[in-house]
């Protein structure tokens, strides 16, 4: 029953984030529906929908805008983020930057952003200082990353500060959305919070062990981006020496790819095992936070979910 609510609920999100981004001005609108029509796991909208069910929350087209808000932030980071490491491919469709260029691209991402004002409108003072400090946090953990890949000072408090503020922030506002406005106890909104938090974690840094090892075809985006501009949580490891050590043990012979090389020297290192644990541990802390929810099947979901972030390949 709850998977059959959950997949009426999803594809209502479609359509909300679909119709929202209308606009008169054609290329905003193209460009728009080119991002949000391109498919994603849409990981944190799920979550939003299933911490209303799991909090007790019984009319799903209610939280649907919310749901649909919190995926636009995500969707207009990605434009934004694909300028930025200078993507060709996002989803596995030609990125919003390289087919309308550079300016579109910036204005399609404020305008994504613009439009979770619209979405959030109706929920109040609390839920728009929810998503307002995810973003707030979001953009922080951004520039963080930024300025430790230019400075060269990535280690692993600094990659933690920034997965937590680029990634779990908005993931943990999705749990905690979802049972707020479905009326849920202070107990468990909080446990819903501290699982999408640990959640959040869990997919980021899986999402970077798959820039190392993923297949580039099958998640739809360059891999090896983060290990290029000097970044990611190959580069955590003491300071990035496994990354130094890979390059510096490059035996480059005539027609052969460096970063290829440098790549498959990484695999090797045991950056992407130690890496696998982290991911592991956070992973089992999202599971620990779960079982402070009422036992229901929207929770049993929730804990499936772990395991999909946890074990997907692209």
């Amino acid at each position: 029953m709850v998977i059959e609510i959950l997949e009426k609920g999803l594809e209502a999100v479609e359509d909300q984030l679909a119709s929202v981004v209308r606009s008169d001005i054609s290329v905003l609108e193209d460009a728009s529906l080119h991002i949000v029509s391109s498919g994603g796991k849409r990981v944190r909208p799920r979550m939003v929908l299933l911490g209303y069910l799991a909090a007790g929350g019984t009319d799903i087209d209610s939280v649907v805008p919310l749901a649909a808000a919190v995926e636009m932030v995500h969707t207009a980071t990605l434009v934004h983020d694909d300028i930025n490491d200078h993507s060709l491919t996002r989803r596995g469709k030609i990125t919003v930057h390289a087919r309308w260029g550079r300016t579109f691209a910036l204005l399609t991402g404020d305008y994504l952003f613009t439009k979770v004002y619209e979405l959030m409108a109706p929920y109040g003072v609390e839920p728009n200082i929810i998503i307002a400090d995810a973003c707030t946090k979001l953009v922080e953990g951004e520039t963080l990353q930024a300025a430790a890949a230019k400075s060269g000072s990535m280690d692993r408090e600094t990659y933690k500060q920034i997965i937590s503020l680029k990634t779990a922030s908005l993931f943990e506002a999705s749990g905690r959305l979802g049972a707020l406005i479905a009326g849920g106890d202070e107990e468990t909104v909080e446990a819903l919070a501290k699982y999408a938090y640990n959640l959040g974690l869990t997919f980021q840094i899986v999402d970077d062990i798959l820039d190392i090892i993923g297949d580039a075809e099958a998640m739809g985006k360059p891999t090896g981006l983060d290990i290029s501009q000097n970044r990611g949580v190959a580069m955590a490891q003491n300071g990035g020496e496994d990354v130094k050590t890979a390059v510096v043990e490059l035996e480059i012979e005539e027609e052969t790819d460096p970063f290829k090389l440098m790549m498959q020297n990484l695999r090797e290192s045991g950056a992407v095992e130690v890496a696998r644990f982290q991911a592991e541990e956070m992973s089992r802390r999202a599971r620990q936070a779960l079982a402070h929810v009422p036992p229901s099947e929207a929770r049993d979901e929730l804990e499936n979910l772990i395991d999909l972030v946890l074990e997907r390949d692209h």
